[in-house]
C-alpha cells in the first residue's frame, strides 16, 4: 500500500512538472512568429469566408540573408504574389503587375505571422486552450483576445512539431467565425529553398515609388481611436473614376487595420450607411458639408464610433479645394 501510495504520489509529481514545462499561450506565439520567419515550408490551404471557398498554396524559405515568398491562388484566373526580401510584386488578370517596398504580403494569410508579438500583447490576452489535431497534426490551440471589446479575436491552431500555423479562425464579438485558414498539408523541407532560389533570378516589376504625405496637413482628426491604434499614413488624391477630392489617413494596431476617408458630401452622398462583408466593415456618415467613411477590419460599432469622433476644421471644404489637380 505504501508503495502504491509512493507512486502515485512520484506520477502527480511528473505529470505537474510537465505541466509546469508547457510553454505559455505568448511563448507560444514567439515560437510560431520565428519558425515562420526562418523555416523553408510549403502549406496548401483553403480560405473560407462566409460565401466563399479559396484554395491557395504558399511558400517560405531563406535565401541567402533574405526571406523569400511565394502565393499561389489555386482556381479561377491565375494570380500569384512573390516576396524577396524587402521587395513584393502582385500578379492580377486585368492589371499591370506591380512591385512595392514591403516585407509583408497582402494576401489571405493569417496576418499574425507577420506581426510583433510583443506589440500585440499589450493591447490583446494569449490564453492556451489546451491540445487539439488539425489536418493530422498535433496542434496547441492559443487564443487571441482584445483587452478592450472594440476589435476581432482569432483562435490558432498550432503545430507542435513545426510551430506553424495551421488553422486561424477570426471571430467576431460573439464569437463566431467571419473567415478561416485551414492548412490541407504542411511540409517542411530545405528542397524549399532550393526552389525558391529560381524566384531570385526573375525579372520582376521595378518598385513603384509611392507618395509621402505628412498626416499634420491634414484640417480634420479622429479623436476617439481604440487603444494601441497608430497612424500609418495619410493621403489626399482625387478617386480615379469620379475624379472625386478625397483624403485619408490609415491606423493599425499590428494585427487589425482600417481608414478613414473625408471628401467633400455631393448629391450622391448617403445620409448614413453600415455595411459588413465578413471581416470588412464599411460605416458613412455626413457631418456638415463632409462624407466621412470608415473602412476596415473592425467591427461596426466600433466603426461608428471612430467615424463620429471625427473633428473637421472647415467642414471639409478644404479637403476638396487642396487636392491637386
Amino acid at each position: 500500500m505504501k508503495k502504491t501510495l509512493i507512486g502515485a504520489l512520484a506520477l502527480v509529481g511528473l505529470m505537474s512538472a510537465q505541466a509546469s514545462a508547457e510553454p505559455s499561450a505568448e511563448a507560444l506565439l514567439h515560437q510560431m512568429d520565428v519558425a515562420s520567419d526562418t523555416l523553408d515550408y510549403e502549406v496548401s490551404y483553403i480560405m473560407v469566408g462566409k460565401n466563399s471557398l479559396e484554395p491557395m498554396r504558399f511558400r517560405h524559405a531563406r535565401v541567402g540573408e533574405n526571406a523569400f515568398g511565394h502565393l499561389m491562388y489555386l482556381s479561377g484566373p491565375p494570380r500569384e504574389v512573390i516576396r524577396r526580401g524587402d521587395e513584393v510584386s502582385y500578379f492580377e488578370p486585368g492589371y499591370d503587375p506591380f512591385t512595392i517596398a514591403s516585407d509583408h504580403i497582402v494576401a489571405p494569410l493569417p496576418t499574425l505571422i507577420q506581426t510583433d508579438i510583443d506589440v500585440l500583447a499589450r493591447q490583446y490576452d494569449f490564453v492556451s486552450m489546451g491540445e487539439s489535431r488539425e489536418a493530422g497534426m498535433a496542434c496547441q490551440v492559443v487564443r487571441i483576445t482584445p483587452k478592450d471589446g472594440e476589435r476581432y479575436s482569432y483562435l490558432l491552431w498550432i503545430d507542435e512539431e513545426s510551430k506553424l500555423p495551421v488553422r486561424a479562425d477570426l471571430l467576431d464579438r460573439d464569437g463566431d467565425p467571419l473567415e478561416q485558414y485551414r492548412a490541407l498539408s504542411l511540409v517542411v523541407t530545405p528542397r524549399i529553398s532550393e526552389a525558391m532560389q529560381q524566384l531570385a533570378e526573375l525579372t520582376l516589376p521595378p518598385v513603384l515609388k509611392l507618395p509621402t504625405t505628412s498626416r499634420s496637413s491634414l484640417d480634420w482628426q479622429v479623436t476617439q481611436l481604440p487603444d494601441g491604434f497608430e497612424p500609418v499614413y495619410s493621403n489626399r488624391h482625387r478617386l480615379m473614376m469620379t475624379k472625386r477630392a478625397v483624403e485619408s489617413q490609415m491606423f493599425s494596431d499590428g494585427l487589425f487595420s482600417f481608414s478613414v476617408y473625408l471628401a467633400k458630401a455631393d448629391d450622391v452622398s448617403v445620409r448614413e450607411q453600415i455595411v459588413r462583408q465578413g471581416r470588412r466593415t464599411l460605416h458613412s456618415v455626413i457631418s456638415g458639408n463632409a462624407e466621412i467613411t470608415v473602412v476596415g477590419d473592425i467591427p461596426p460599432e466600433t466603426a461608428k464610433r471612430v467615424a463620429n469622433s471625427v473633428r473637421i476644421t472647415d467642414n471639409g471644404e478644404k479637403a476638396s479645394q487642396q487636392v491637386e489637380q
